[in-house]
């Protein structure tokens, strides 16, 4: 897909707040509200803008342990990853799960309220799983740098 300058400028306004209305966006892109309507809605329709959500700060709502779990299978199969994936998705404190390569298979960033309900879930659903033979946790001391903003250039 082929994003102009003014698409880009759309896209880094509704970065930083997917509730700007299309007056502000119009006046800050120096567009009529009719032409920017109408470059936000086939950013839409061609999947460029996925979703609009609501980005939660999870310290307030007591969740203040971030995990970074590398998971290895104890059989690298079609099977095993398979299965991993599907249980994976059920996991609402797993917020984020991606296929590495290297010497692990599984990266998997984990939020929970402390370290004893990390315990809780480490040992009742992860631990369990028949296909994992290995995890090692890494504790998030302090987070330096956390954006959901793409780099647009």
């Amino acid at each position: 897909m082929n994003l102009d300058s003014i698409d880009l400028a759309i896209l880094r306004i509704l970065q930083k707040n997917a509730l700007a209305t299309l007056k502000d966006i119009s006046a800050e892109i120096n567009l009529s509200v009719s032409p920017t309507h109408d470059r936000i809605k086939r950013l839409e329709s061609e999947g460029v803008i996925a979703n609009y959500v609501a980005l939660i700060n999870r310290k307030k709502i007591d969740l203040g342990m971030v995990v970074f779990c590398h998971v290895t299978l104890d059989k690298q199969t079609k099977n095993n990853f398979a299965e991993f994936e599907q249980i994976i998705l059920q996991f609402d404190e797993i917020i984020s799960c991606s296929l590495v390569s290297g010497s692990f298979d599984y990266y998997l960033k984990v939020v929970t309220k402390d370290v004893e309900t990390y315990n809780k879930f480490y040992q009742e659903k992860l631990a369990v799983l028949p296909m994992v033979a290995h995890i090692n946790s890494l504790f998030v001391m302090d987070e330096i740098k956390t954006t959901t903003a793409l780099p647009l250039n």
